[in-house]
């Protein structure tokens, strides 16, 4: 039985052909499908926070303001979130291998088009097309390498890959970000893309087997309209809030139309026959537990990156290239752990895996959330390196979590849910901690500017981002202007602090989550495609 099993395993696998066409061929090896698939994924990943090194330079050419950088930065995401799911459907009904192209394609067009921005409108609009081409790539990837791994012990390896692929991405984005500005202008963060899309569309078009699912349902898209009109409707809120204030008629409203656009999202995917996301597959303890915690991971990784490389830029002065570098103890530790994990995860059971990486995630924003202006990189060396670790044991865990719940016919959608989970938070880190950095550094700097009547347009630069303010103490010059710096410093300072001190203990209360529900179960074990859904104990 073992031998068969083995034989079994190692099986080429075999793609769709062409209509008229019976024969079977053999694929390439299943390492160079993973390879191409990984990298696919590695540049979706990369541009999650590769621009993030760039937001000080954009903020000098450009005059944006701080919400527009968070509006740079999330609107890609919030795309990328918004569709994913619909994304995994239509995979799954037309062909995963098709999808992927069609992403890597819009992709590509996405970031030649970023590259060459004029203005924050531009670029906005831009890094949104962006997020549509990632929306087809991410479960794309996903769900053929659940499709081309089918043995268990392999997938979770190839997860464990994917997982880390995943989270090196989004920790090694300043560095190459860094590399990249200290040679060239800020659009080349975008313009990289373009060579690396163009090769895995060629290779993904020959060496990729396609997959679909016979029995897949119709795509969904009002569920895709509601889900992003009311998380674009979120951020708006949560972004713009510190500038126009909580009690603001616009935000009061924009924020009461995302939540009715969310609840009826929840109301039509309970209703309709044909789902993007199904919402009984959160019955499943262990679907529904590993979803969240993966999603507060993303909160804390992505929300917390967008605050470090400002932090080493403005407040300690670094160029983009070092901040880029000194942001790498991120990726490091992530890059080493998150293979591990799933070895660790094999003998221990996914529960301590993902508790104790949360719990150092959050251990690592509270150590940075004492950061002062007179501090140091040393101050925050500690609290990056937690952070990597924590990351590193709990992606691919909750991962495997997700996609070991589900059965095989299942995994487009699976992996979309995994997808939208893993944007969701990211764009919400960014626009909630970004939303408490600003809303701070501008109650702080409101007084100082008063006492010294300053004119409404200088204000209006000052409170609206810290480079803003370096450049009006610049032109200052003399005692003045180093006030101003210094006072500005502080107040983003304080800002940063507080986001860091929330985000703590969000993820904290994620991982006494984890602790008392998610199931203790090895992440191995897989459904059949005739099994049925776990239910809500995690069993089968």
């Amino acid at each position: 039985m073992a031998a068969e099993k083995t034989t079994a395993a190692l099986e080429p696998v075999v793609t769709e052909e062409p209509p008229g066409r019976t024969l079977q061929r053999r694929q390439p090896g299943r390492r160079s499908i993973l390879a191409i698939l990984c990298i696919s994924l590695l540049v979706v990943s990369l541009d999650n926070t590769i621009l993030n090194v760039a937001l000080p330079v954009i903020a000098r050419q450009m005059r944006a303001s701080s919400s527009q950088l968070q509006w740079i930065v999330d609107a890609y995401i919030t795309v990328f979130a918004g569709l994913i799911l619909v994304a995994g459907s239509l995979g799954d009904r037309l062909g995963r291998k098709w999808l992927l192209l069609g992403g890597l394609f819009v992709f590509g067009a996405g970031s030649a088009a970023s590259a060459f921005a004029s203005s924050p409108g531009w670029l906005i609009a831009t890094r949104a097309t962006m997020g549509l081409g990632g929306a087809a790539i991410m479960p794309a990837t996903l769900s053929l390498l659940t499709s081309v791994f089918s043995d268990p012990k392999e997938r979770s390896r190839a997860i464990g890959i994917w997982s880390g692929t995943t989270g090196l991405g989004v920790a090694f984005g300043p560095v190459v970000g860094g590399w990249l500005l200290a040679h060239f202008w800020w659009g080349s963060v975008f313009l990289v893309n373009v060579p690396i899309i163009a090769i895995g569309l060629v290779a993904a078009a020959f060496a990729v087997p396609n997959s679909r699912d016979e029995r897949a349902l119709p795509p969904d898209p009002l569920g895709a309209a509601l889900s992003m009109l009311g998380m674009a409707s979120l951020l708006f809120a949560i972004i713009e809030a510190p500038s126009r204030s909580w009690s603001s008629p616009v935000i009061l409203a924009t924020l009461a139309g995302g939540l009715l656009a969310l609840l009826l999202f929840g109301l039509h995917e309970r209703a309709t026959d044909h789902p993007m996301l199904r919402l009984s597959l959160f019955s499943s303890r262990r679907f529904s537990v590993a979803m969240g915690a993966m999603g507060l991971v993303m909160f804390a990784l992505m929300g917390g990156l967008f605050l470090f490389t400002q932090y080493l830029q403005f407040a300690l002065g670094y160029t983009p290239l070092q901040a880029g570098l000194r942001v790498f103890p991120v990726a490091g530790t992530l890059l080493v752990l998150a293979p591990v994990s799933t070895l660790i995860t094999r003998r221990l059971g996914s529960k301590p895996v993902v508790f104790t990486g949360m719990a150092l995630i959050a251990i690592g924003l509270v150590l940075l959330s004492h950061t002062s202006v007179a501090g140091g990189y040393g101050d925050s060396l500690p609290g990056f390196l937690l952070i990597g670790a924590g990351t590193g044991l709990s992606f691919a865990p909750c991962t495997d979590s997700v996609m070991g719940s589900l059965p095989p016919n299942q995994t487009g959608i699976g992996a979309g849910t995994n997808g939208a989970a893993i944007q969701t938070g990211g764009s919400l880190g960014v626009g909630l901690l970004g939303s408490l950095l600003n809303g701070r550094y501008s109650a702080r700097l409101g007084p100082v500017l008063a006492a010294h009547k300053a004119p409404a347009a200088v204000t209006h630069l000052v409170e609206g981002s810290l480079g803003g303010a370096m450049a009006v103490a610049e032109a200052i010059g003399g005692r003045l202007g180093t006030a101003l710096a210094a006072a500005a410093r502080q107040a983003f300072v304080s800002g940063y602090d507080l986001a860091l001190v929330v985000a703590s203990g969000v993820v904290t209360a994620a991982a006494l989550t984890a602790l008392f529900l998610l199931p203790n179960r090895p992440s191995l074990r897989r459904q059949t495609a005739s099994a049925p859904v776990a239910d809500g104990e995690g069993r089968l």
